[in-house]
């Protein structure tokens, strides 16, 4: 790299300093390894169908349900995770999910210590039903269960659903691209995930995803124009389904080192700019991702992505020329008002994975005049995942259940119902929402390590079950900072 000013840099590692001191008083580290553990723990509490008996179901006020998933088109798609606080499954935020917890497996794996099984547990949930949903039928991808509008009417325990269970698919002369690209990609991810451990999976693994990949690929066209309200304005693929064809690409090529996947990326290009990266819009992951190859492989064919991941961390840094991301008083991500922490535990992933890849090779790169060190990228990480934690003018945590003060009133139909243990009667449609939805009391279950919509504009929070922009977890934002969590409990001691 050229030389940078040493000034510049200097100015930079300041501002990130004073920015961090005051906006709260930060007292120490958060206990990255409980916030870690309480993190993957999360995803029992959302999961579909037949549950695992001890010790690998330790959200013990949960049960079975979604037992006849499928049956409406005389398939087994039983198992999966329902994606936030309703008792639907959407493939296209769950294979996100799954794919962001492959890749935080894959990246930080040695450092998550013991919770290394649980997070595989995790992700196997999902691709195991991520694999029937591509093969029990030819030529038919399978992206979800459950129809929303009718679900989303209801207020009962996932145990009681008596709603039908929809069953939507995507096929050649209905195209879902988008949602195909994604599977492909959490499939080929995982595949590497499981290589090691579990060699056959891993096979099965990676054939599906190349089948469901060739499919994305061939018969081109969004999901939200093949399946309308089943999906929309739910999981619409806002961003179309370009970015899940890069995405889908990047993570085979990982997989597999095929040539052929190299040729298909080269073919897209990289010129889609962005300054977001979430269960819709893949391009700022890819690049990311891809800038891989750059950095550690010192391969030029991929210069093109590292300079578009580059453009996109100048895009978010608070005081880069080019920066178009807002940050509340308290030193918060803002981008946008619903469920805005979906969006910074992602890009937040991003920043400690790129750290990690400059940091390998000690590189830098510039926003304007401003130099950007891989300890810069570190900062800002860190402070995303603290404020999360509770280092933010609340003193709240917004992950359930992780230190004294957290959200007690969420968004969530199992966690704020009775289980079935303490209350054996079915609840229908309507049964849950008087006493409990409109209730003031606290949510008879914790859900551990659920990690909510998060606060306001002004870092306020309500804790107000009816408002779920604030106050609904979900799958996508959990998924996301499981990576960065187990970075910095490898970084610190708490």
């Amino acid at each position: 790299m050229a030389m940078r000013s040493r000034g510049a840099l200097l100015s930079l590692l300041i501002f990130l300093s004073v920015f961090v001191l005051n906006t709260v008083q930060v007292q120490g580290n958060p206990n990255y390894r409980d916030a870690l553990a309480k993190s993957i723990l999360f995803f029992q509490g959302q999961r579909s169908g037949r549950l695992p008996a001890g010790a690998a179901q330790q959200m013990t006020w949960r049960s079975n349900s979604g037992l006849s998933d499928g049956l409406q088109a005389h398939v087994d798609l039983t198992g999966g995770y329902y994606d936030a606080g309703d008792n639907v499954k959407f493939n296209f935020p769950m294979a996100f999910t799954t794919t962001m917890l492959s890749w935080g497996t894959l990246e930080y794996g040695k450092r998550m210590g013991p919770q290394l099984s649980d997070a595989r547990a995790a992700i196997r949930w999902a691709t195991d039903y991520l694999l029937k949903c591509a093969r029990v039928t030819p030529g038919r991808l399978y992206v979800g269960v459950g129809d929303p509008n009718v679900d989303h009417k209801c207020w009962e325990r996932p145990e009681d659903m008596d709603t039908v269970r929809s069953v939507y698919s995507v096929s050649q002369s209905n195209p879902g691209s988008d949602v195909a690209g994604e599977t492909a990609a959490a499939l080929a991810a995982a595949s590497m995930v499981f290589r090691k451990v579990d060699p056959k999976y891993s096979k099965l693994l990676l054939s599906t995803a190349k089948e469901v990949m060739q499919f994305a690929m061939r018969y081109q066209g969004s999901y939200s124009d093949s399946l309308g309200s089943a999906v929309c304005p739910f999981y619409c693929s806002y961003s179309g389904y370009k970015d899940e064809l890069l995405w889908g690409a990047a993570w085979l090529l990982r997989a597999t080192n095929d040539v052929y996947y190299f040729n298909f990326l080269k073919s897209l290009g990289a010129s889609d700019s962005t300054d977001i990266f979430s269960w819709d819009n893949k391009f700022a992951g890819a690049y990311v991702l891809l800038s891989r190859r750059a950095l550690l492989g010192n391969d030029n064919n991929f210069e093109p992505f590292r300079q578009e991941a580059e453009q996109f961390m100048c895009r978010i840094f608070p005081n880069s020329p080019y920066s178009s991301t807002q940050y509340t008083q308290g030193g918060l991500m803002y981008k946008l008002p619903g469920s805005n922490l979906q969006y910074v535990t992602s890009i937040t992933f991003l920043l400690t994975t790129y750290s990690k890849y400059m940091a390998a090779r000690k590189q830098t790169f510039n926003c304007g005049s401003l130099v950007v060190t891989p300890r810069a990228l570190k900062i800002l990480a860190k402070q995303q995942v603290d404020y999360i934690l509770g280092v933010n003018p609340l003193k709240m945590s917004y992950m359930v259940g992780y230190g004294p003060y957290f959200p007690k009133r969420i968004h969530h139909r199992g966690s704020s119902l009775p289980s079935k243990a303490s209350h054996p009667q079915n609840m229908g449609c309507d049964g849950g929402f008087q006493p409990f939805f409109y209730s003031a009391n606290p949510n008879p279950n914790i859900l551990f390590g659920a990690i909510v919509g998060g606060p306001n504009q002004n870092d306020g929070f309500p804790d107000d079950r009816s408002d779920y922009s604030h106050s609904e977890p979900a799958t996508y934002i959990n998924g996301a900072i499981v990576g960065p969590l187990a970075y910095f409990a490898g970084s610190y001691k708490s």
